[in-house]
């Protein structure tokens, strides 16, 4: 039901996930990351549980292939599972459980691993990879490339109609976190036009978090030329 693109910024040092299904908002279930530690995807028939879990294990030093051994060792249900995560020094683990529905597969590339499950065919996730690791510029636009690399490589089974991207960078809340919770047509075009509208604005954000006064106004209605 899902195809997932996690990765990292070598340069940066950011994070993030960019996730697509078939069902209803998959943005409030399945990507997890956080500044300085580390991103994850949980999914097929997911334990949203496991985010925060994967993620308190590489914020303690964890590397990524033994925090998801330990993660999936004391997880219920843990054959209907599929995860993946990548740390801080972009090591990268995988775990698909016997259950994980439909044809599913796994890829790992340099600062990035995808996975899916449902697919058209097994090589949606190694597209996936590919596309990340020659896409250039921020990594939400990379995170999209990739997206949209699995959906031409064949994509799910079935339409998709839920997408999202998170990022996470310097701050403990996130970069990025936009979704697209249901769309009939084509989740992942709305998805690439929102974070097109978010990118401009984004660092304005920052700073109205850190510093107020020097926030731009952007003189909405009742402004009145203050900042907010």
């Amino acid at each position: 039901m899902t195809f997932s693109l996690v990765g990292r910024c070598a340069e940066t040092g950011m994070f993030g996930v960019a996730i697509t299904t078939s069902s209803i908002a998959v943005a409030s279930r399945c990507p997890w990351a956080r500044a300085g530690v580390g991103a994850i995807a949980t999914q097929n028939v997911t334990d949203p549980r496991l985010g925060n879990q994967g993620l308190d294990l590489l914020a303690r030093g964890v590397p990524a292939p033994e925090a998801m051994k330990a993660l999936m060792a004391q997880a219920p249900h843990a054959q209907h599972r599929q995860v993946t995560m990548i740390d801080g020094q972009g090591r990268t683990a995988h775990w698909s459980g016997a259950k994980t529905l439909g044809t599913n597969n796994v890829a790992e590339g340099e600062n990035c691993i995808a996975a899916g499950n449902l697919l058209q065919n097994p090589g949606v996730p190694a597209a996936m990879a590919r596309a990340f690791a020659a896409a250039r510029g921020h990594l939400a636009d990379r995170l999209l490339i990739g997206l949209e690399a699995g959906v031409v490589a064949g994509g799910e089974m079935g339409p998709v109609h839920s997408a999202g991207l998170l990022v996470v960078h310097e701050q403990p809340w996130p970069l990025v976190d936009l979704r697209i919770d249901w769309h009939d047509e084509n989740p992942i075009g709305a998805l690439k036009r929102l974070w097109q509208d978010f990118q401009p604005q984004m660092d304005a954000y920052i700073t109205r978090a850190l510093n107020p006064d020097a926030a731009p106004s952007y003189g909405v209605p009742g402004d009145m030329g203050e900042r907010k």
